[in-house]
């Protein structure tokens, strides 16, 4: 008896592409541009839940790091010392909390997955703006205070972040019978 890998490996990489785009979907802003990436990291967490959303997002960091150009500003291992390098980070950590949480949920209602993307947004910011910070601070040499870090990291994105975290959570509703069915079925056991 073994386990069927295909679909999850599917949703996986469907979602790091998803990703991927939503990194092109873009408001440039200074340092931090506001992107569509946060719905597909919401969305990871809520369809695929905690492991699988998680592996998405580490899917996406992972081939951005490789050096596909699918972040906002390029890919490359040097990636990691962009000043938003931390919101990534904070990517992978969004979907697994997201997940984890609607998993202990038997029936999701709308409202779950709008407090579960509540969550999974204050964890990326939790990871992202200090992160900033020390970026722009030490290896990146252009010192800034808090206050100017907390308008350009935190401020300047979180009405948008807000309105998509709602809109993620009415169309995770609808959207996951549909997934939690496959991954269901994908649970299962077959006979080799």
């Amino acid at each position: 008896m073994k386990k069927n890998p295909t679909v999850s490996l599917i949703n996986v990489s469907l979602f790091a592409a998803l990703t991927a785009v939503g990194a092109f979907i873009k408001i440039p802003l200074p340092y931090v541009p506001f992107t569509l990436q946060i719905l597909f990291v919401f969305l990871a967490g809520s369809l695929l839940g905690s492991k699988r959303g998680m592996q998405s997002q580490l899917v996406y960091v992972g081939i951005g790091l490789a050096g596909l150009p699918v972040f906002t500003q390029g890919g490359g291992i040097g990636y990691f010392l962009q000043p938003t390098f931390g919101y990534l980070i904070g990517f992978i950590v969004a979907a697994l909390v997201i997940g984890w949480m609607i998993e202990r949920i038997a029936n999701p209602k709308t409202y779950h997955f709008i407090i579960a993307n509540f969550i999974g947004l204050l964890v990326v910011y939790l990871i992202g703006v200090p992160y900033l910070y020390l970026a722009l601070n030490t290896w990146l040499g252009a010192p800034n205070g808090w206050a100017h870090i907390l308008m350009i990291g935190f401020v300047n994105s979180i009405a948008g972040d807000i309105v998509i975290s709602v809109i993620t959570g009415v169309l995770a509703t609808r959207l996951h019978k549909a997934f939690f069915s496959i991954r269901s079925k994908n649970n299962t056991t077959i006979q080799k």
